[in-house]
C-alpha cells in the first residue's frame, strides 16, 4: 500500500482517538470492559499506520505523537466529566511506540518508500 494512503488512514485514526478522548464519557465508544485494552489497541493501530506512512521520519513522528498524547491527557483535566491520568498516558504511549516499530518494520519489508520532497 502506498505511504500516502497510510498517512490518510493514520491521520483519520488520530482524529478519531482525539474525538473519543475529549468527548463526554457517555459518548465515548466502548468495545470491551477494560478501557486500558481499548486505549492500547487504538494507539497500537495509530502507531502502525503512522509507522507505515512515515517510515523514514519515525523519530519525528513518534515524538510529535507522544507530545500529542500528553496534550490530550492534560486537556482532559479541563473537562468536567473526564480525567487524564499518568497511567493512561503510559498505556497509550507504550502501545504507540510498539505500533510505530511494527509499522516501520512492515513498511521496510514491503519495500515501501516515502515520496521524496520536491
Amino acid at each position: 500500500m502506498r505511504t500516502s494512503i497510510w498517512r490518510v488512514i493514520a491521520w483519520g485514526l488520530f482524529i478519531l482517538v482525539t474525538l473519543a478522548t475529549l468527548s463526554p464519557i457517555g459518548l465515548r465508544p466502548q468495545i470491551v470492559d477494560d478501557p486500558s485494552i481499548e486505549r492500547a489497541l487504538a494507539l497500537l493501530l495509530v502507531g502502525i499506520t503512522f509507522g507505515c506512512g512515515y517510515p523514514r521520519r519515525i523519530w519525528l513522528v513518534g515524538g510529535g505523537l507522544l507530545l500529542g498524547i500528553g496534550c490530550l491527557e492534560w486537556s482532559q483535566q479541563l473537562l468536567v466529566d473526564r480525567h487524564g491520568r499518568l497511567d493512561d498516558a503510559a498505556v497509550k504511549s507504550g502501545a504507540l511506540i510498539i505500533g510505530l516499530g511494527i509499522g516501520r518494520v512492515l513498511a521496510r519489508r514491503s519495500g515501501e518508500r516515502e515520496p521524496q520532497a520536491r
